[in-house]
């Protein structure tokens, strides 16, 4: 639970939501499951010093992934749990598919409408479409939003997706195959100093903003606990495509279960957490290596799709384990955006996730002035 010392909020808190009636879609008939978030979305760079220029106004676009692909999830394991549906039939998360048609607004709550698609024994998919109040919470803080919200009229789609999940399975005939982890290439610059030594990960990952705020500001950024590995001396002189980032990662509190599926907190939930923490600055340190660091402009997200390698369980964050890995690229930039590309990896150098994002990327023409004779 955050504090005034620390006003970071774990999953449980910040992502959760709340139960709302099921709707009819009109044409098929059928069941539409409803949810909605509770807690207001984190806004990166409100908690820099005041001073600051403010590039962002809009909430975190992990926030409406994560908590669009939690509601996928809860409705989900309604359908299994009405089907009565054993263990070990269950399926795990598999993919998300996002795009994000509007910035979402952090003083009123998303709106989560889930809609099966199809199911099979061994892949099933459903469909969500995120709303928003067209107008403020009915909370004048605009957090803790209350029930009344959800009756509110709500605005156009800010956000849809496509949810797959998938029957757990073993490796094919023992086939598993993998790049060497980052705790193998990198070794030596992560044996450097202990994980928790490193800076925590800026708020707003930009150049101009880091010198000018500082870069040992650990910030309200809620669910995980964040460092950013110093790479400069393995970046120096590659261009912008061979460049690599490395963030260590670790829930802020332990979800209130293992992975068991108490209170719906599965595996399928600490999914979501890699997911969450993958949207973070990716877009951001693209820019600064194609040249917009002092000149950044916008950046935002577009799509985003998040893909599991392997069985949910294998997503489960143990306190013990240690800190998981974010390995960020940046292959392509052109046409006003930029595609970033972040491996997921465990404690133990599994290979658990990729997250694939192309987002809106621009800079301002910087024109130099003359000296004057």
């Amino acid at each position: 639970m955050a504090s005034e010392k620390d006003p970071r909020l774990p999953f449980q808190e910040a992502l959760d939501i709340v139960r709302l009636p099921n709707a009819t879609q009109t044409q098929s008939q059928e069941t539409v499951h409803r949810f909605m978030g509770q807690r207001a979305a984190y806004v990166p760079g409100s908690d820099m010093p005041p001073i600051m220029p403010r590039l962002h106004i809009a909430a975190f676009g992990g926030h409406v992934f994560a908590q669009a692909g939690l509601a996928v999830c809860r409705a989900r394991k309604e359908l299994e749990d009405k089907k009565g549906t054993k263990p070990s039939e269950r399926h795990g998360l598999h993919t998300i598919h996002g795009f994000f048609t509007a910035s979402g607004i952090h003083n009123r709550p998303f709106i989560h409408e889930v809609t099966p698609l199809t199911a099979t024994p061994s892949l099933s998919t459903l469909s969500v479409t995120t709303r928003q109040p067209s107008e403020p919470s009915t909370n004048p803080s605009g957090d803790n939003f209350p029930l009344a919200d959800a009756l509110l009229p709500l605005g156009d789609p800010c956000f849809t997706a496509i949810c797959s999940f998938k029957l757990p399975e073993e490796h094919s005939a023992g086939v598993d195959m993998q790049d060497d982890a980052p705790q193998k290439r990198f070794a030596s610059i992560l044996a450097s100093r202990q994980p928790q030594d490193w800076l925590p990960v800026p708020p707003v990952d930009v150049t101009g903003m880091v010198a000018m705020a500082g870069n040992d500001i650990v910030g309200a950024f809620p669910v995980v606990d964040m460092k950013k590995v110093d790479m400069k001396g393995f970046n120096a002189g590659k261009p912008a495509h061979e460049r690599r980032e490395l963030i260590l990662y670790r829930l802020l509190l332990p979800l209130p279960s293992d992975g068991s599926g108490s209170q719906g907190w599965n595996a399928n939930a600490h999914v979501l957490v890699h997911a969450f923490a993958a949207d973070r600055n990716g877009l951001l340190m693209g820019g600064n290596y194609v040249g917009f660091g002092w000149s950044l402009d916008r950046a935002a997200s577009l799509s985003n799709s998040f893909v599991m390698h392997v069985n949910a369980d294998c997503a489960v964050m143990r306190a013990e384990d240690g800190w998981w890995v974010q390995e960020f690229s940046f292959p392509r930039a052109a046409a006003g955006r930029i595609t970033v590309m972040s491996k997921i990896w465990s404690p133990q150098g599994v290979h658990v996730a990729t997250e694939f994002q192309d987002g809106m990327l621009r800079g301002r023409v910087v024109v130099e002035e003359k000296g004057k004779l």
